[in-house]
């Protein structure tokens, strides 16, 4: 291998500016003459306009925060004495308890359970599960309901 060629680019550093004429990055360095670009040291901030009030500051903002997942609503044990054995998201919607089947709900322990019944929800408290397993009853997750394209369309306006 002679010194010609050697491969050496992990060390080669960035251009020596302002070192002369001659180097051909002298004198000004190529930052051209006067003004805030061709001082050194900290430049403007992201999304400076010179003063100008900036875009982000002069468009109007969004009010609130709306969370990308939404609560689920919830239901009580002791609401669910008057429903049928078999219990869903459709029996809840109904019975008005929900205020649409499409929505995710929590069963939460609130009042006591008369009877033995098969509920089928998104989310149970613990202790929820263990009053139905009491009263012979048995709950089983299931994913949120979605709606067709056809009840989307079908929605009155």
């Amino acid at each position: 291998m002679k010194y010609h060629e050697l491969i050496i680019t992990a060390n080669h550093g960035g251009k020596r500016v302002g070192r002369g004429i001659s180097a051909g990055q002298g004198k000004t360095a190529g930052r051209g003459t006067k003004g805030q670009k061709s001082r050194t040291g900290k430049g403007r901030r992201p999304g400076f306009e010179g003063g100008q009030n900036p875009l982000m500051q002069r468009l109007p903002k969004l009010r609130g925060f709306r969370a990308i997942n939404p609560a689920a609503e919830t239901v009580y044990t002791g609401q669910l004495n008057d429903l049928g054995v078999n219990i869903d998201n459709f029996t809840l919607a109904d019975a008005g308890l929900v205020s649409s089947p499409y929505v995710r709900v929590k069963l939460i322990v609130k009042g006591d359970l008369k009877k033995k019944m098969n509920v089928k929800l998104q989310a149970a408290s613990i202790t929820a599960t263990e009053a139905l397993q009491k009263v012979g009853g048995t709950f089983t997750a299931t994913p949120q309901v979605k709606r067709t394209s056809q009840e989307k369309t079908d929605k009155p306006q």
